[in-house]
């Protein structure tokens, strides 16, 4: 059985970091990545990493977020610095298999003064 959680969440003032852990098991995972939602907004993507390391990012968090995994923990991590406003959200965690993919339930992510 396949398990998607999410770790690291919280309020934070604008121009903080936050790290992000995602833990997934129960399988073999090729790609991982963050998405969010905001309040009254679509899901969207924020970061994904393939299992070779290849990373891909929103244009509007290139250069303050950086995805990062350790395979041998089925770990993905979200460095998140220069937080804006912007950023708050619920961020999920997705894994993908090579037949399905997994949601995790979520951490929020509050960035406010």
């Amino acid at each position: 059985q396949v398990h998607v959680v999410e770790s690291g969440g919280g309020l934070v003032q604008p121009g903080g970091s936050l790290r992000l852990s995602c833990v997934a098991s129960g399988s073999i995972f090729a790609n991982m990545g963050w998405y969010r939602q905001a309040p009254g907004k679509q899901r969207e993507l924020v970061a994904i990493i393939t299992r070779a390391g290849s990373t891909n990012y929103v244009d509007s968090v290139k250069g303050r977020f950086t995805i990062s995994r350790d395979n041998a923990k089925n770990t993905v991590y979200l460095q998140m610095n220069s937080l804006k406003p912007e950023d708050t959200a619920v961020y999920y965690c997705k894994a993908d298999t090579a037949v399905s993919n997994y949601w995790g339930q979520g951490t929020q992510v509050t960035v406010s003064s």
